[in-house]
């Protein structure tokens, strides 16, 4: 990894435990299903990346996790492919669910987070703590002021088997996720 991608990473990460951080975003090993799904349709890196709206090169880095792929667009590629963000981050061998929502919703994607929360029992404090975060990103997430961070979106649901695509408001039925899939 680059010097210039540590130093990416690092910002994203506000630099609190960067090497368990770094660890989460390689173990993520979404690159490959991208480059699997993307190949699979005869897409080039370049149509894809028109697609959601970037340029080739912050597509390829996506594929080669070079850079962290944001939520949005992971959920724009899924849409474009129709496929389960659940596949692309190995928590299932579902490749697509059945009636998704095709845009974002912020303010659906934070009450889930908080309805989650509560269920299992977690302050904003505690959850924010077992995933290495502010308390105040917790609160900013679950207000509907930005969609979860993929690399959260990741912990929380590999710690806590839900579906990202569920906690996302992509897919209305929740998901358990099964703990042995590689």
């Amino acid at each position: 990894m680059s010097i210039k991608n540590v130093s990416i990473l690092a910002n994203i990460f506000n630099n609190s435990n960067f090497n368990e951080k770094i660890v989460v975003v390689k173990a993520m090993n979404y690159g490959d299903k991208l480059k699997e799904i993307r190949t699979a349709e005869l897409w080039s890196q370049s149509q894809v990346a028109e697609s959601l709206g970037i340029k080739r090169s912050t597509y390829k880095e996506y594929e080669l996790q070079y850079s962290l792929i944001p939520s949005n667009h992971l959920y724009d590629f899924c849409n474009l492919f129709n496929v389960s963000i659940d596949y692309i981050l190995g928590f299932t061998n579902i490749k697509e669910y059945k009636k998704i929502n095709n845009k974002i919703d912020k303010v659906k994607s934070g009450q889930r987070l908080k309805e989650f929360r509560k269920e299992n029992k977690l302050t904003q404090a505690k959850l924010a703590d077992k995933i290495d975060v502010s308390r105040t990103i917790i609160s900013e997430y679950e207000k509907g002021k930005y969609v979860i961070s993929t690399a959260n979106l990741y912990t929380i649901c590999k710690k806590y088997k839900i579906s990202a695509d569920y906690l996302l408001g992509r897919i209305d039925d929740k998901i358990i996720l099964n703990e042995d899939v590689k």
